[in-house]
């Protein structure tokens, strides 16, 4: 079995920007799990545990999929509660783009048995998992909530993917899918 997801990548100085705003979320209290910059990706969709074979039509239908070369910001720290959140992540301003291309995944996959999302896509770089939760967070996510990535260009997909390991997740490309030309 291989475990598996389709996703975006992100540029280096868009994952240099995502690591600024870490350095002002270290500074609070409680237990955060900080994602490393260099693995940040959007996740369009995650697969699970795909048998070999299975792994081969996902690849067909993945390159069937069309989409337009696009620009994305991540622009805005926020998290699934304000309040009390669990993960801490940047909001993306792309105009629907990411979430369009994330339903032309589900599409895609959906004839080869992978469930529809029953959520609605809501396209985001994920910063950090809380594991204990300190007041402190609120205030600073409010701090940086205007805070900038940076802007890159989206000119593929990719399907991931995903060793798990003691010292975190191990990426591995096994398909790139190139987006066209506007």
């Amino acid at each position: 079995m291989v475990r598996a997801f389709v996703a975006i990548e992100l540029s280096d100085a868009v994952k240099e920007g995502l690591g600024r705003a870490q350095e002002r979320l270290r500074t609070v209290g409680g237990r955060l799990n900080l994602v490393d910059p260099a693995l940040a990706h959007i996740t369009l969709k995650f697969l699970g545990d795909v048998e070999p074979e299975n792994l081969e039509r996902v690849k067909t239908a993945l390159l069937n999929i069309r989409g337009s070369i696009y620009d994305l910001t991540l622009v805005g720290v926020s998290g699934n509660n304000l309040r009390r959140p669990r993960v801490v992540w940047f909001e993306v301003r792309d105009g629907g783009r990411t979430a369009r291309l994330a339903g032309a995944v589900e599409e895609a996959l959906s004839p080869l048995g992978f469930e529809p999302e029953r959520r609605s896509f809501t396209a985001h770089v994920t910063l950090a998992r809380v594991k204990e939760f300190d007041p402190s967070l609120s205030g600073t996510i409010a701090a940086i909530a205007g805070m900038e990535a940076g802007t890159c260009t989206i000119d593929r997909i990719a399907l991931k993917k995903s060793t798990l390991t003691p010292q975190g997740p191990i990426y591995e490309t096994l398909l790139e899918v190139p987006l066209g030309a506007e």
